[in-house]
């Protein structure tokens, strides 16, 4: 059979499971990942630590190094060993390793967990958005995508909030037992009820399990698009494009985690409370939530990298306004705007990639672009910490992460779009 065509059976109600499955296991990701900024403030006043902002920066990076690793790795893995595996491995890692940060004695037990942590949070994303890609139609791509991982900025709106009355009343490790939550809750659900992709078991010659699969989410998979050869990554149909949308990658991390990390304690420094400077982070992340859905819609309706284009340039001039310390009304909408435009772009970024690249390359093109991305999200911690050490004040961290929201919207924009040949073989 060169090419199947199955009538959906139940689709509607199978897909909205998987992809629910992928989004709540995703909101516990973007937990973990903005967890550390609320806990940042009070680290530094941990009694022995005797943490500086350099060193707290370090601390920050080993997280998303690990992320790095890990997307790499996984997204090679999931398109090996089946997209159902590397969700679940990857759930279980970043969940053990993030509750034992929870226990750690030091800087250098704090900074090893989160970055083994890290090692499972990088390779979910990949592994759970090429997943959620192969069991939607391809022009529903980008509002599930974008919609999927609205999950990460919900989870880091969840940290905020519950740092607001956790912290106060049990301390900054209780932040990171939630994650046990994932643990002993969603894992399970997640190992009954997720299933393995049409196009790995069409990929190994299961076309019975293939034609399953298919019926039951009314999913189709073109078997060209799965048969081992073919254009590779780095080949002349692709070669651009790949590294295009690991720097418009690269850019857009190093301004959101950059913000993540940094943005409670560069309020507190101008001046407000603990509580005040977490409410500060929670409009960045709600504005994240906000920019899932508007990017849903508009990449579906003009197109991932086109709308993406926009979102970032309305980060970066949202993030140049806080330069001129407005009052508390207006930073909030700013950053708000940061919010839409960063987290926005981000999604766009991963929809124009399962977009992209056929079933047999979109695991691993989404762990390349997240993983060589991480370099930015690696980066930003540091350069912040740097940034505040020389005494530059909290406008250069703005600056700074206002010039890479503007640099992912350029990059974005000399991405090339979709040739016939790679259109052909999706």
């Amino acid at each position: 059979m060169s090419h199947t065509e199955v009538r959906p059976v139940r689709s509607g109600r199978a897909t909205f499971l998987v992809v629910a499955l992928c989004w709540i296991i995703v909101v516990f990701d973007g937990y973990d990942l903005i967890v550390y900024g609320t806990v940042l403030p009070e680290l530094l006043h941990q009694p022995g630590w005797g943490l500086t902002p350099g060193v707290a920066g370090l601390l920050g990076s080993l997280a998303f190094a690990g992320m790095l690793v890990g997307a790499l790795v996984a997204g090679v893995l999931s398109d090996r060993i089946g997209r159902r595996r590397a969700v679940l491995l990857c759930t279980a890692w970043f969940s053990v390793f993030t509750v034992l940060c929870a226990v750690a004695w030091g800087p250098a037990s704090f900074g090893a967990f989160r970055f083994l942590a890290g090692l499972g949070l990088g390779g979910l994303v990949p592994s759970a958005n090429a997943m959620a890609a192969e069991f939607v139609p391809r022009n529903r791509r980008a509002m599930v995508s974008t919609l999927m991982m609205s999950g990460v900025p919900i989870g880091g709106s969840a940290a905020a909030v519950l740092g607001i009355w956790m912290i106060p009343a049990w301390g900054w490790p209780s932040m990171f037992g939630v994650a046990a939550i994932c643990l002993v809750v969603v894992l399970p659900l997640a190992w009954r009820f997720l299933p393995e992709t049409a196009a790995y078991h069409r990929a190994r010659g299961a076309f019975e399990r293939a034609v399953e699969v298919e019926r039951k989410f009314g999913s189709t998979v073109d078997e060209s698009a799965d048969e081992a050869g073919g254009p590779g990554l780095f080949s002349a149909s692709y070669a651009a494009a790949t590294a295009l949308f690991a720097l418009a990658t690269v850019a857009i991390l190093f301004a959101w985690f950059g913000l993540g990390t940094w943005l409670p304690q560069l309020m507190r420094q101008s001046g407000f409370n603990l509580g005040s400077s977490l409410s500060f982070l929670l409009a960045l992340n709600l504005g994240a939530v906000v920019g899932s859905l508007v990017t849903a819609w508009a990449g579906d309706r003009f197109g991932p990298m086109r709308t993406g284009v926009v979102a970032a340039v309305v980060a970066a001039l949202g993030l140049t306004g806080l330069l001129a310390h407005p009052p508390s009304a207006v930073t909030y909408g700013l950053l708000v705007l940061a919010g839409v435009g960063t987290h926005g772009t981000q999604c766009l970024v991963i929809a124009a990639i399962a977009n992209h690249y056929p079933a047999r390359l979109r695991g691993t093109a989404l762990g390349w672009a997240l993983g060589v991305g991480r370099i930015g999200a690696v980066a930003a911690p540091q350069v912040g910490g740097l940034l505040l050490a020389a005494e530059l004040g909290v406008g250069s961290n703005f600056l700074a992460f206002a010039v890479a929201a503007g640099v992912a919207g350029v990059v974005l924009w000399l991405c090339p779009r979709p040739t016939r040949q790679t259109t052909a073989e999706r």
